[in-house]
């Protein structure tokens, strides 16, 4: 079985299908990329998986032997880099 086991994952902003039933499996110690233009959902999964957006219909996302899709984001034992390096933009280096 698959370290990470994304099923049937599912996510609407209104109108908008973002993620439309995506399915993925990630094998322990596997390096993925997640390649697309703008707009086609790739930090929405990310912040699926990591529990800060939270996921519809009946999508499940799986570590290990664990079902995480319902677990609070601190309880994941998941990190994400956010695309903007800047973690504090409002000050410069000497800040």
């Amino acid at each position: 079985m698959s370290y990470v086991q994304i099923d049937r994952l599912s996510k609407r902003f209104k109108e908008t299908t973002v993620l439309n039933q995506v399915s993925l499996s990630i094998e322990k110690g596997e390096l993925i990329t997640l390649l697309g233009p703008s707009g086609c959902g790739k930090s929405t999964l990310l912040r699926c998986i990591a529990g800060l957006t939270e996921v519809e219909d009946g999508g499940k996302i799986v570590v290990g032997e664990t079902d995480i899709t319902n677990l609070a984001p601190k309880d994941r034992e998941v990190g994400m880099v956010f695309q903007s390096y800047a973690l504090f933009p409002n000050m410069n280096v000497f800040g």
